[in-house]
């Protein structure tokens, strides 16, 4: 628990005096553990830092919708969407090339880490084949949201997403199976 006003107030107080100390002082609150679940996102450190920046501006720019209780779920939920956003970005901007099973390299030449790296970025690039609404639905599961937020987010039904979930799961395997099984050898 901080020491001082709490979060609630720190938002309160802005609110009404627009004194920029407040924000600042939510900002040196919980900007740790916001660049840390951006981290966890991304494997460099300025992009990370870049996504930082980005969840405090929406916040500043969307505190008028901000509705009270736990203001650091907001801001995580705020980090979660800017990573995805900069990552669909770069991802359009960024042609990446695919990565065929022949041409991984065999284990006896990398570490199983660098394996599992290859493997992620091949089931990455094979989301690309499935429909808008299935790569959608997985991306945000990835994310950690459950069938009801996705629902809301998407605007389709929750069985419609467990439908769109189910068969771009079974899609996915099927495209990247034999890269899998390799990890399992």
């Amino acid at each position: 628990m901080p020491n001082g006003p709490t979060d609630d107030e720190l938002i309160g107080r802005y609110r009404t005096t627009q004194d920029p100390g407040c924000f600042a002082e939510l900002f040196a609150r919980h900007r740790k553990k916001i660049y840390l679940s951006c981290r966890r996102f991304y494997r460099e450190g300025a992009s990370a830092e870049d996504a930082t920046q980005e969840t405090f501006l929406r916040a500043f720019q969307n505190l008028g919708h901000y509705g009270g209780g736990d203001f650091c779920g907001w801001l995580m939920r705020i980090a979660r969407n800017v990573c995805i956003d900069q990552w669909r970005k770069r991802k359009t901007e960024s042609v990446r090339e695919e990565v065929e099973v022949d041409q991984m390299p065999s284990r006896t030449t990398e570490d199983p880490t660098s394996e599992v790296k290859l493997a992620a970025d091949r089931v990455i690039a094979e989301m690309r084949h499935l429909s808008e609404p299935q790569r959608r639905c997985l991306a945000m599961k990835i994310e950690g949201y459950s069938y009801e937020e996705t629902a809301m987010r998407t605007g389709m039904s929750v069985p419609a997403v467990k439908s769109h979930l189910q068969n771009g799961r079974r899609a996915l395997w099927l495209r990247v199976a034999g890269t899998v099984t390799r990890l399992k050898d």
